[in-house]
């Protein structure tokens, strides 16, 4: 049986289908469901009048519309270019994006009670092919071409660029939360030191985290969505939740499969990965500074105390 929405979801509902109505998409209101782990959307699936599967997204501030531009320009880009599916949008607006449903299932959604991941399928039990799928997929997408992703409009930053930017990005949030000496030595001595750093950036898909990533019936990776925080920067960045998820041996492992794949590595790449997990809660904390929420400010201000007792 399923639980009637509040009114402030169904509100939601009601905007979400009018909106897209009013661009020639007609959607049935007694299939929609809401999905409200997004920190950037506020998402909704739909059926359209041939049962075909629709995701709706509604920003949830002003400043998403920016970011969602940069994704749509990323996704025309990367969708000739990797080897999986990737959300095609048929309506953009800063109201409501709107595209078919992938086909796939996410290796694991938010959990809404605990704030971690509801695993699909068993984290330790994942085969073979998904991780020389998610290696082959990194490769083709790491590999695309600098000049074409300017030309396309997306963000492209050299590497000296993109490690200024970690170190601006603190520097931000030392403004606002409070950063324990030990943890602010290991950010300082990683951004001052070469040789954790690398000679080359890539196009990255920026938010790569297992409910971004969907897999077949045979666990092979069979699409990436939600691509906003695409652009072209530091090597590292689309690793490090692998990296805090499977530890040092699996990333290892996988940066193994990748380079067998074409993609590019240098001799402290697991151990930039590393730092840059280290270097999280200041992301979290910039994201918070962004939002103003409160819950997202005790948020970063709990994960910095806690990477700091770490």
């Amino acid at each position: 049986m399923t639980m009637p929405y509040s009114n402030e979801h169904q509100a939601v509902i009601d905007a979400m289908i009018s909106a897209a109505a009013r661009n020639g998409l007609r959607l049935n209101r007694t299939t929609a469901e809401v999905n409200e782990s997004g920190m950037d959307f506020l998402v909704a699936f739909a059926t359209d009048e041939a049962g075909q599967a629709w995701v709706l997204r509604k920003p949830r501030r002003s400043d998403v519309w920016e970011r969602a531009e940069n994704e749509r320009k990323a996704l025309e880009l990367v969708r000739a270019n990797v080897p999986v599916r990737v959300p095609d949008w048929r309506i953009c607006t800063p109201e409501l994006i709107a595209y078919p449903l992938l086909e796939g299932r996410p290796v694991a959604t938010v959990d809404p009670a605990g704030g971690g991941y509801a695993w699909q399928y068993e984290q330790h039990t994942l085969p073979e092919p998904f991780f020389d799928s998610l290696a082959e997929t990194l490769a083709a997408l790491h590999g695309i071409d600098h000049g074409a992703a300017a030309e396309a409009g997306v963000r492209v930053k050299s590497p000296q660029e993109a490690r200024e930017a970690f170190s601006a990005n603190i520097e931000d949030i030392k403004r606002s939360f409070a950063i324990p000496d030990r943890l602010q030595e290991r950010w300082s001595r990683w951004l001052d030191t070469d040789s954790y750093w690398p000679g080359h950036s890539t196009f990255n898909h920026g938010d790569l985290h297992p409910p971004h990533i969907l897999v077949d019936e045979t666990k092979r990776v069979s699409g990436l969505i939600d691509w906003t925080e695409a652009e072209c920067a530091d090597p590292g960045k689309d690793f490090v939740i692998f990296y805090a998820l499977f530890g040092m041996e699996g990333l290892r492992d996988l940066l193994r499969r990748y380079e067998t794949f074409g993609g590019r590595v240098w001799p402290r790449m697991h151990e930039h990965i590393a730092e840059q997990w280290a270097a999280y809660p200041a992301l979290v904390a910039k994201f918070a500074l962004v939002t103003g929420k409160p819950s997202d400010m005790e948020m970063a201000k709990g994960m910095i105390a806690s990477w700091s007792a770490d």
